[in-house]
């Protein structure tokens, strides 16, 4: 809405996400001042959100991706169940650090079976003319340009700011959620402040250097980490690595791009789930009492029955929006403050 305003258009929407992230990496920063609000039960709830909110986005993934002309097909499906099932058979037939490649195992496995159905002539599960186009349009090497060296200069506006604010408030809320999930579910811990910290700082401030709307926590990597214990840093590091290496090279980003949707739904219809079984492990630690039953009813109520009522903020304006949703986070703070 920001970018399609005439007064503000593509460049005031980037000087109000460069604002908006490092407003977001300052709130991560100071987060061992108001880290004890955040109660064990916000957290759950929020997490059992996050995994309630990426089952639909599974269930599109495997049947081959919401929009296209032949979703639901019944190779699609096949494709997808034959991922999962493999993903299943590894995890339980691998021994020992070979037992945690078992997603690995079905996204390549997955990946040779729509080649099988592309060579027989089944289905054209896969496009590879896209690695060809991706070349022809940009070549073999491609390093991104600087905005500010562009005829896009980016401007700041504050009311374009603090609408952007919202929603790097609501990414922060599930970055801590995430990152929480992680600890509890692979470390067995409570997440620390510094942890904490560092991660709402690292969204904010890197979102802020990219000019994209936040670049948050990939919620689906918490079903990955829980499933399989794997989060050591080293690890971490060389997967940025690959991203990196495919923003460089066009060619590879292409080729990740070409794993059909219902191979990743197989792999991470599961990982999904167990997103809100991490976030239910850590609601049955807390108290059930009137206060708990309060929280979560409306915290699932609202949060979820919201994203799930398709045009309800179709006749509010973009300044309309942010004040209800500025208005809906004061009410939850005050819910899980003094209630």
């Amino acid at each position: 809405m920001i970018s399609t305003n005439p007064d503000l258009g593509y460049e005031g929407m980037v000087g109000a996400i460069i604002m908006a992230g490092i407003f977001e990496g300052i709130v991560g920063l100071s987060a061992k001042y108001w880290r004890r609000f955040l109660t064990p039960v916000v957290s759950a709830c929020v997490v059992i959100a996050i995994g309630l909110s990426l089952l639909s986005v599974g269930m599109d993934y495997w049947g081959g991706g919401s929009g296209l002309e032949d979703f639901g097909a019944w190779y699609h499906l096949f494709v997808g169940t034959f991922t999962l099932i493999v993903c299943l058979v590894s995890r339980y037939l691998l021994k020992g650090v070979y037992k945690n490649l078992n997603i690995l195992v079905g996204l390549v496995l997955g990946y040779l079976m729509a080649i099988v159905f592309i060579v027989s002539g089944i289905a054209p599960m896969l496009d590879f003319s896209s690695v060809s186009q991706r070349i022809s349009q940009i070549g073999y090497f491609s390093l991104p340009t600087l905005v500010f060296f562009t005829e896009h200069k980016p401007f700041f506006d504050i009311g374009a700011f603090f609408t952007i604010a919202i929603v790097f408030l609501v990414s922060a809320a599930e970055t801590t959620g995430a990152t929480t999930a992680v600890c509890t579910g692979a470390l067995h811990r409570d997440i620390k402040v510094e942890e904490l910290q560092g991660s709402l700082a690292v969204d904010g401030f890197s979102s802020s250097i990219s000019g994209c709307l936040p670049l948050t926590s990939f919620s689906q990597n918490v079903g990955l980490v829980t499933m399989t214990g794997v989060i050591n840093r080293f690890t971490i590091c060389i997967g940025a690595l690959i991203l990196i290496l495919a923003s460089l090279f066009p060619p590879l980003g292409a080729f990740f791009n070409s794993i059909p949707q219902s191979v990743l739904g197989g792999c991470t219809v599961m990982m999904f789930g167990s997103i809100m079984y991490e976030g239910i492990k850590m609601l049955k630690d807390c108290v059930f009492d009137d206060q708990t039953m309060i929280i979560v009813s409306l915290s699932f109520c609202i949060g979820v029955g919201l994203t799930q009522t398709t045009g309800i903020f179709s006749q509010l304006s973009h300044r309309q929006l942010a004040m209800f949703l500025m208005a809906m986070q004061l009410q939850a703070y005050l819910l899980s403050r003094y209630y």
